[in-house]
């Protein structure tokens, strides 16, 4: 039996922004139904990461196939989610969470009217997040966590068979977070591969296969999850270097 592709095969992956090289030879794997996190501090190359993946920073050097298809000739951008950082998405815009949500299904739409498959994915993806009952009101009266929720359930209307999320945790609430944890365990277990940019483990400790830690745009160490949970909650059981370790690559506060 053939064996699925790789939904992401980084290799030698370099890329220069604002004429600083950022990513300095990443190789990166995520497999079919596999959660993959990209940890590490700040400017270790996390974001640059996820963008490379998508398309939006280009490659220097090194390829990318998605799928098993080089990005250059990729064009099924419906079987991947991305959810940017909340800080940067849907700022000020006059909608409401429904909307946004179903903003979600265009691209396997083309830009034509949703049907009742679509509405029907729309309605699923509100109910994993929890927003099915304020699929109404406005997202810009909703609070950090919710609009988080928001942004995920617009990621999962489009039925992915990728999802990329970055920091999908920051500023957000704990009882959002455990929500925003149940929504990935589901969508995981339909069969998505997901890579997550993240400065700490936190609920979404369980659901993550490997941990990959980024420092100065290389690839530091590829580690259990599990270890680097251990090492973040109980600093003080670790050796110095260790710890240090671990402070350095951000999953200490």
């Amino acid at each position: 039996m053939t064996q699925p592709e790789a939904a992401v095969a980084l290799r030698g992956a370099t890329a220069v922004l604002g004429g600083r090289q950022v990513l300095r030879g990443i190789d990166l794997n995520v497999g079919p139904g596999e959660v993959v996190a990209l940890l590490g501090a700040n400017g270790s190359g996390k974001s640059t990461t996820v963008r490379t993946v998508i398309g939006r920073t280009p490659l220097a050097s090194g390829s990318l196939d998605l799928f098993g298809t080089p990005l250059r000739r990729f064009r099924d951008w419906r079987r991947v989610g991305y959810v940017p950082q909340r800080s940067t998405a849907t700022a000020g815009v006059p909608a409401t969470v429904r909307e946004v949500v179903s903003a979600g299904r265009l691209a396997r739409r083309r830009f034509l009217p949703l049907g009742g498959g679509d509405r029907a994915a729309v309605d699923r993806a509100l109910h994993v997040v929890g927003m099915a009952g304020r699929a109404k009101e406005a997202v810009g009266a909703l609070s950090g966590g919710q609009h988080q929720r928001v942004l995920i359930a617009r990621a999962l209307a489009g039925e992915p068979d990728l999802l990329i999320m970055d920091e999908p945790l920051a500023g957000v609430d704990l009882v959002s977070q455990r929500v925003l944890a149940g929504a990935l365990r589901e969508q995981v277990g339909r069969g998505t591969s997901a890579l997550l940019v993240l400065h700490e483990l936190g609920p979404l400790a369980p659901l993550i296969d490997r941990a990959v830690v980024l420092e100065d745009g290389r690839v530091q160490r590829v580690d259990d999850p599990d270890r680097l949970h251990d090492l973040a909650c109980h600093p003080h059981d670790t050796p110095e270097a260790e710890r240090a370790s671990t402070i350095e690559t951000g999953l200490l506060s």
